[in-house]
């Protein structure tokens, strides 16, 4: 919205500020973490009165959760969610398609999350809804989603996948490709929803990759440093940086109050919007490996539990003493922030490495 004041530039000069991505980027984030501390405080209220015992505790979780996390609230995925919203309306080129992708995958797993955790409140059950039904509907929006990108992807090869550490290399996985951008898609979302098990883990990791990929689209979505890094052009995708910006802003709004001890858990609706965001913009940029890199923390987190279920099937063992991989640590004697700080310190890592596939080719 703020990006139409540019078109009277010529009339007042400094509207020209609002045609620069940088620019708008910044007042998305600082927009973004506004709108949760005006909104946060009232709907955690709202939220504690209404869950009367907030989010339930998994019976097969570890014993300390059950003393230190029952009451807390949960959806508040749902401030995220608004505020992501109005700001990415407010700074973003409404006539960029990829703006209106993002925030529908955003909000359409947002939704199979908040019904998720609605029945998990209502009933008093940390179930929820059926995985099968979860996953089902999960893939119906992505596969619709991704037949959408296909069609206005025409810089490069639609069905293609880009290889980081090679130049401009793409291959062509023709019809398979749009099960390989849903499993990305799909898989982003629910490894996340893994990793939101301690208070403040999941949130410093989808902030880091939304920094990261916040550089990538800016940089990928800009013809001059696309050949300059020898990586693939494709328009339009600079204006991801916005969403990437409000995410980010959310994110540190939402950590005020997700913070040890936490006032609010972000809940399915939360995690599975976040993961499922980035997920599918990393399919728009053609940065999907880089994304299984950057996001390595949930792709860990993920594996984890896979192994734990293979293993217990199959020998009636279990590798870890529980999974997903931090509950692993926490049975270990590690305190809760020492896990979350080295987890964060992990995710950090791994975004470096992530960011070096854009120069080292």
């Amino acid at each position: 919205m703020f990006f139409w004041l540019s078109d009277f530039s010529s009339e007042i000069a400094v509207l020209n500020l609002f045609r620069y991505l940088t620019f708008r980027a910044g007042g998305a984030v600082l927009t973004a973490m506004f709108i949760v501390f005006v909104c946060a405080p009232p709907i955690i209220k709202w939220l504690k009165n209404y869950q009367n015992g907030g989010q339930p505790i998994r019976k097969d979780g570890p014993k300390s959760h059950a003393l230190t996390k029952q009451g807390t609230p949960t959806m508040g995925g749902v401030v995220m969610l608004l505020s992501i919203g109005i700001s990415t309306i407010l700074w973003s080129d409404l006539t960029n398609p990829y703006i209106w992708i993002v925030l529908l995958v955003m909000f359409g797993f947002g939704f199979v999350g908040f019904v998720d955790d609605y029945l998990k409140v209502t009933k008093n059950d940390s179930g929820g809804l059926p995985g099968f039904t979860k996953f089902l509907i999960e893939i119906i929006i992505s596969v619709l989603i991704l037949i959408w990108i296909v069609s206005i992807t025409t810089d490069l090869i639609p069905t293609g996948l880009a290889l980081p550490f090679f130049k401009e290399l793409v291959v062509d996985l023709g019809w398979f490709y749009i099960p390989f951008a849903a499993f990305v898609i799909v898989g982003s979302a629910n490894s996340v929803n893994l990793t939101d098990g301690l208070d403040g883990l999941a949130i410093v990791p989808v902030m880091i990759c939304a920094g990261v990929f916040l550089i990538i689209s800016y940089l990928i979505g800009n013809i001059v440093f696309a050949e300059y890094l020898q990586v693939h052009f494709v328009r339009g995708t600079g204006e991801l940086a916005i969403i990437c910006a409000t995410i980010i802003g959310s994110g540190l709004g939402f950590l005020w109050f997700n913070a040890p001890p936490a006032m609010v858990f972000m809940g399915d609706t939360g995690s599975l919007s976040m993961g499922s965001a980035l997920g599918s913009i990393s399919v728009i940029t053609k940065h999907e490996i880089v994304l299984a890199i950057t996001g390595g923390l949930f792709v860990l987190e993920t594996i984890s539990v896979i192994i734990q279920v293979i293993s217990f099937k199959l020998t009636g063992k279990r590798i870890f003493r529980m999974a997903p991989l931090h509950h692993h640590f926490e049975q270990k004697g590690w305190a809760e922030p020492t896990i979350v700080i080295r987890f964060w310190i992990i995710a950090c890592i791994l975004a470096i490495i992530g960011l070096s596939t854009l120069k080292l080719r």
